[in-house]
C-alpha cells in the first residue's frame, strides 16, 4: 500500500479496535515509510506497530538500509525477520539474520521470527530438521531472558498464496515439534510461554479452527489484513 491508503487502513484498524477491544494481541507490520505517520495515532495499548524488516548493520555507510534504531525511533516495538520472501528473493541467510535479531532485541524491538519449509522440503518429509535448522541457525544463541522477546511464526511456503493450505492437524503437528525443539533447548517453561503464530493462508473462514488447536497461538497475515473487515473477522475467531 501506499503510504496514503496505508495510514487510512491503520486509522480504520484502530477505530474498530478501540470500539471493541479485542481478546487477543494485535499487531500491524506495515513498510518502513508509514511507521512514523501511523505512530502518530495508534493506540499501542490495542494495537501493537512493528517493521517488516531491518538492517543487519548498526550504522554506517548502508545507502538505503534502515538500522534497528531506526525503527525503534518511530515509535515502533516489533519487526518481522527471516519472512520467507526474504530469505528467498533477498538472499537472507540464517548468520544475516543471527545479526539482525541481535541489533532488534538490543535496540528494544520485539522479533517476530519466521521459519518454514519449501514445498520440495515438505514432499521429501524435511519440515522437521528445516524449522529446527532456522532456529538453531539465528535464535538458539540467545539466553533464554532474551529468547523471550521472539516470537515464531511459522509459515510452510508451499501454502503462501499458492491456493494449497496447510490443514489445521498439518499445522498442529508442526507446531507442537517446534514447541519441543524450544523445549529441549530452554526448558519447559520457556516453551510454554513463547508464542508460535501460523501463517499460511489464515483467514476468517480457517481461522477458527487453527486457532483451537493447543499450540498454535494465533496468524500472521498477509492479503487478509488488508481489509479492515476481513482482519477484524480473523480477530473475532479469538472471541
Amino acid at each position: 500500500m501506499n503510504l496514503q491508503d496505508g495510514v487510512a487502513l491503520a486509522k480504520e484498524l484502530n477505530d474498530t479496535l478501540k470500539a471493541e477491544k479485542p481478546n487477543c494481541g494485535v499487531i500491524i507490520c506495515t513498510p518502513f515509510i508509514h511507521l512514523a505517520s501511523i505512530a502518530q495515532f495508534l493506540d499501542q495499548s490495542v494495537i501493537g506497530l512493528g517493521a517488516e524488516n531491518c538492517a543487519d548493520k548498526e550504522k554506517g555507510a548502508y545507502t538505503g538500509e534502515v538500522s534497528a534504531e531506526m525503527v525503534k525511533s518511530t515509535g515502533a516495538q516489533y519487526v518481522i525477520l527471516g519472512h520467507s520472501e526474504r530469505r528467498g528473493y533477498y538472499g537472507e541467510t540464517p548468520e544475516i539474520l543471527k545479526e539482525k535479531v541481535l541489533l532488534a532485541l538490543k535496540n528494544g524491538l520485539k522479533v517476530i521470527f519466521c521459519i518454514g519449509e519449501s514445498l520440495e522440503e515438505r514432499e521429501a518429509n524435511k519440515q522437521n530438521e528445516v524449522v529446527k535448522a532456522e532456529l538453531e541457525g539465528s535464535v538458539f544463541n540467545l539466553s533464554a531472558e532474551e529468547f523471550k522477546n521472539i516470537i515464531i511464526a511459522y509459515e510452510p511456503i508451499w501454502a503462501i498464496g499458492t491456493g494449497k493450505t496447510a490443514t489445521a492437524e498439518q499445522a498442529e503437528e508442526i507446531h507442537a515439534y517446534i514447541r519441543s525443539v524450544v523445549a529441549a533447548h530452554y526448558g519447559e517453561a520457556v516453551a510454554d510461554e513463547t508464542t508460535i503464530l501460523y501463517g499460511g493462508s489464515c483467514k476468517a473462514s480457517n481461522a477458527p479452527e487453527l486457532f483451537a488447536k493447543p499450540d498454535i497461538d494465533g496468524g500472521l497475515i498477509g492479503g487478509a489484513s488488508l481489509k479492515a473487515a476481513d482482519f477484524k473477522g480473523i480477530i473475532d475467531a479469538w472471541k
